[in-house]
């Protein structure tokens, strides 16, 4: 069975600033593009709360995000402002369903980033010895969901009750090496694409298997899919995990990040090439993504 291994760039990093736009190669004077990604910043929210009111419930929730937002913008990344989408989203009337998750999925999917980070904000931490602020920063590949960095950062203990001076002593500490795992990773995906998993099953009572030799190839289907997803991975980086005569699994298949006119690419246009060429051969089957897994079913 054909395996293909995926090969990972290595990106190198000099000294600060480590997020221009362009580094040098050591001896070499040509160039070398760093493509940076878009962040959003956005407040952790526990099940049952409220995205569209938490930022003005907790002051130190709204604190700690505005402090994140702006170490990314101190550092030369392009954000979008969690609040102004939010904000348009409700004057717009975009919102169709009252589940929370949905509502912040959609201002996710809607911001136009890359990334979105999530700022989660315990309790100020309160001593005799001084307080302190801690924050836990997760940082997320918006199309796919995929973790790219995280991160805990506390500031040092002061005699202070300005938790917006904590929360900028906490990122000092720790945001540089938050970024740079993030931008690695980012880089990473513009050059090797981003990572999907492909799950195929077939429905009880289908007359296939994957050893059922398709017209008018003549070939299995599990090595016609296998030979699609060659063709169609970005840069032939694929991952096949096993194949039984009821499933085929690929664990780790590489897309672009943009398409052939630039524009963002994401898991449901390849799931939807596959959906179209099974259909080209006759083989009936549906398709759905959750969380960067495209699961198709075949009938």
């Amino acid at each position: 069975m054909k395996k293909i291994i995926i090969i990972t760039a290595c990106i190198a990093f000099f000294s600060l600033p480590v997020f221009s736009q362009i580094t040098t190669a050591p001896n070499t004077a040509k160039p070398v593009n760093t493509v940076q990604p878009k962040i959003m910043v956005v407040p952790y929210t526990k099940t049952g709360e409220d995205i569209r009111t938490i930022l003005e419930a907790d002051l130190n929730k709204r604190i700690a995000v505005t402090k994140v937002k702006e170490a990314f913008d101190n550092r030369k990344f392009t954000t979008v402002d969690f609040s102004a989408k939010l904000k348009n989203a409700i004057d717009n009337n975009i919102f169709t369903s009252g589940a929370q998750s949905d509502i912040k999925t959609q201002i996710i999917q809607m911001s136009g980033a890359d990334i979105y980070v999530v700022v989660e904000v315990p309790d100020m931490i309160v001593s005799s010895s001084g307080n302190a602020a801690r924050l836990i920063l997760t940082g997320y590949e918006v199309s796919t969901g995929n973790s790219l960095s995280n991160k805990v950062c506390e500031s040092p203990k002061f005699f202070t009750n300005d938790f917006g001076a904590l929360v900028s002593k906490a990122l000092a500490t720790t945001v540089d090496e938050f970024l740079n795992t993030m931008q690695i990773k980012f880089t990473d995906i513009v050059e090797n694409g981003r990572s999907i998993e492909v799950d195929l099953k077939l429905t009880q009572g289908t007359k296939y298997k994957f050893s059922t030799e398709i017209a008018p190839d003549g070939l299995p289907l599990s090595d016609l899919i296998e030979a699609w997803m060659g063709e169609n991975s970005f840069k032939n980086n694929y991952h096949i995990q096993g194949t039984t005569d009821v499933n085929m699994l690929f664990d780790d298949v590489r897309i672009p990040l943009k398409d052939a006119n630039g524009r963002n690419y994401n898991p449901n246009q390849f799931a939807l090439k596959l959906y179209m060429y099974l259909k080209s051969k006759q083989v009936n089957c549906e398709k759905d993504i959750k969380n960067g897994i495209i699961y198709i079913t075949i009938k």
